[in-house]
């Protein structure tokens, strides 16, 4: 069945990009919503460990069982307004159209809606869209694309938080290993060396940072996206995303902290840099090295 559809897609190109469009439209209300809850749930999930083991102190036994009460995870709630607590119609939540129609304002108090809201479905949607049309309808593209989708769930989160959830870093390190054994990408044993590379590089930095510093320069989920990229790309890759990442984020975290005016030790996320460095990679790390090469050569 997959393979009668990629054949159709290769047969008819509009079907192949309307439908990496209008599906990536869909994915990125989607996120929004990963985005905003998963950091929630984890956060829930963790002051539901201390309630358990310091009831007493924390927690009555009725706000525990009415804690239980109430799922708060990817499907429940129902999506309301934050300002009047009405629930999100199917029609108000049409991707990137619904904000434009409602002028960016709630339909029921008017409350204004972010932009970033439409921004993060368009981001997914484009992004999707260069890689269609980089690798066209094929097995490379699905998966692309799908990690494409949760890298800007990672990014986001990370920006918000400073934290890149297991929940999303260990599938998708999941993922480029059975795709490697699926033969879509590199050989299963250069998977898991680009794997085990990619994690024990900045883990090396770190617990060498921490060391002369006493201080923590990043997380552990910088190492698992690095883990990812090394499983998807092969170590080969690790050194050219670790350069990439580093002028990307001293750049942006530069420009960034000048204009918000904040001091130059305030701590900024790393993984967005990773993600956008992994993702140009992916599409064009070839290139990039076979030019690179090519300067140097003469």
């Amino acid at each position: 069945m997959f393979s009668e559809v990629l054949e159709l897609m290769k047969s008819e190109p509009w079907f192949f990009i309307t439908t990496v469009l209008f599906v990536s439209l869909a994915v990125g209300s989607f996120l929004n919503v990963v985005i905003y809850r998963i950091p929630k749930m984890m956060q829930n999930q963790w002051q539901s460990e201390c309630r358990l083991l310091l009831a007493d102190e924390l927690a009555s036994k009725s706000e525990q069982s009415q804690s239980a009460s109430a799922p708060f995870n990817l499907l429940k709630p129902a999506s309301t307004c934050p300002k009047c607590n009405n629930k999100i119609k199917p029609w108000h939540n049409i991707p990137v159209l619904s904000w434009l129609f409602l002028k960016g304002q709630c339909a029921y108090c008017q409350a204004p809606i972010s932009i970033r809201y439409p921004a993060i479905e368009l981001i997914t949607a484009v992004l999707s869209l260069v890689v269609a049309l980089a690798f066209g309808p094929t097995q490379l593209t699905v998966l692309y694309i799908i990690i494409t989708w949760v890298l800007v769930a990672l990014t986001f989160i990370d920006i918000d938080h400073m934290l890149l959830p297991d929940q999303l870093t260990l599938p998708l390190l999941w993922l480029a290993l059975l795709a490697s054994v699926a033969g879509i990408t590199i050989e299963p044993s250069a998977a898991l060396i680009g794997a085990a590379a990619g994690y024990l590089s900045l883990w090396s930095v770190y617990w060498l940072f921490k060391l002369l510093t006493g201080k923590e320069g990043m997380g552990y989920g910088d190492f698992k996206l690095l883990a990812v990229f090394g499983a998807l790309l092969g170590w080969q890759a690790l050194l050219m995303i670790i350069l990439l990442s580093s002028i990307v984020g001293a750049v942006i975290g530069i420009t960034l902290l000048s204009i918000q005016g904040k001091d130059k030790a305030t701590p900024i996320p790393f993984g967005p840099y990773i993600a956008i460095a992994g993702w140009i990679a992916m599409l064009w790390g070839e290139q990039i090295q076979g030019a690179y090469f090519g300067a140097i050569l003469g």
